[in-house]
């Protein structure tokens, strides 16, 4: 935000419209189901480290990011949803018909002056970086604003006891919006239901085979994306690395402090894994998204066509949207554990 100060007024004067707008999201929703019925009070919770209340459940939520909102319809919240941003991949069919009714205030990273136009009551994202001063806005100018915010509890780990696994962040995420919107019987069941997939995918990690002979287990590289020649691949603390524990496998890259550091494909080959898995974001549009680009970086540079790996096929595909946390990345993990029993990783 170029002005600040400008930018407060105009929002504190937004944020007041917002109390007497009847648009969607005036706190009734769609489904008959009691679980999404609002309570009339909102309980407060704590998030990445700030404590926030609310007066009552909110009525215009902005999702600054596609992850936020598909995870808000899941919890049958699009009434209560005005507004979303980020757009990264095309809209799975099961959101679809939900998603078309939410207003897209960027299909990018949105501004502040585009969240000050969709009048929020509560806005959410998937990380924290969303809130800067050139983006959306500050978490504290917000709460200067009577605007709380909430950021998913994956991206600050720091914040919640040691040892808390990724997707129990995940899962905690859906536990406290359905205490802040009053639709705690459904966050429970999307928890349990996902804590359930967990469970089946981690059945692997008893029944997994040694890597190609070697000792350990089966060793995976995950190639999120190849941009201007050159590898991004999942680090120690990318989602990738627990999915592989859960399912018996180890990370190559688990040495590297990052989500998805830029490496070389000499690294790449030196580390040698077992089987490679590639994050297909054909949608997203950008040089060396899809997985028939990285098929064919892989197969056509002299050293990488040379390992195990891509001579023998031991190439797994998923969407790479579901590699970063979101409420579809159980899917991937249940993909890569069905991948790992057809490479003939699991006895």
């Amino acid at each position: 935000m170029r002005h600040p100060a400008r930018l407060g007024i105009a929002l504190t004067i937004a944020l007041a419209t917002a109390g007497c707008s009847t648009a969607a999201g005036d706190g009734s929703t769609t489904d008959d189901d009691p679980a999404a019925r609002p309570s009339t009070k909102a309980a407060p919770f704590t998030s990445c480290g700030r404590q926030v209340s609310l007066a009552a459940p909110p009525k215009r939520t902005v999702a600054l990011d596609q992850t936020s909102t598909e995870t808000l319809l899941e919890l049958g919240l699009q009434d209560r949803t005005a507004g979303t941003a980020n757009i990264k991949t095309k809209i799975p069919g099961q959101y679809a018909a939900a998603y078309a009714k939410i207003p897209v205030i960027a299909p990018k990273i949105a501004t502040g002056e585009q969240l000050r136009a969709a009048t929020p009551d509560f806005v959410v994202a998937g990380s924290a970086d969303l809130f800067t001063k050139d983006r959306a806005g500050t978490r504290e100018e917000l709460g200067a604003l009577k605007v709380p915010t909430f950021v998913s509890a994956v991206d600050c780990p720091q914040q919640s006891p040691a040892g808390t696994a990724p997707f129990e962040l995940l899962f905690s995420d859906y536990e406290n919006l359905g205490k802040v919107f009053g639709v705690e019987e459904r966050a429970g069941k999307l928890a349990a239901d996902q804590r359930a997939a967990v469970a089946r995918a981690g059945q692997n990690a008893s029944k997994v085979a040694r890597g190609a002979g070697r000792p350990g287990r089966p060793t995976v590289v995950y190639l999120y994306s190849v941009f201007n020649g050159m590898p991004y691949v999942a680090g120690r603390t990318g989602l990738p690395s627990e999915m592989s524990r859960i399912i018996g496998a180890q990370n190559a890259f688990d040495d590297v402090d990052q989500d998805w550091p830029e490496v070389s494909w000499e690294e790449v080959a030196k580390r040698d894994p077992d089987f490679i898995v590639i994050g297909d974001l054909s949608e997203r549009g950008r040089p060396g998204d899809s997985a028939k680009e990285k098929r064919a970086a892989m197969t056509q540079h002299p050293v990488i066509s040379k390992l195990a790996a891509v001579r023998d096929g031991k190439v797994l595909e998923v969407p790479g949207i579901e590699l970063d946390p979101s409420v579809r990345s159980v899917h991937a993990l249940g993909l890569l554990a069905d991948g790992m029993k057809g490479l003939g990783y699991v006895r």
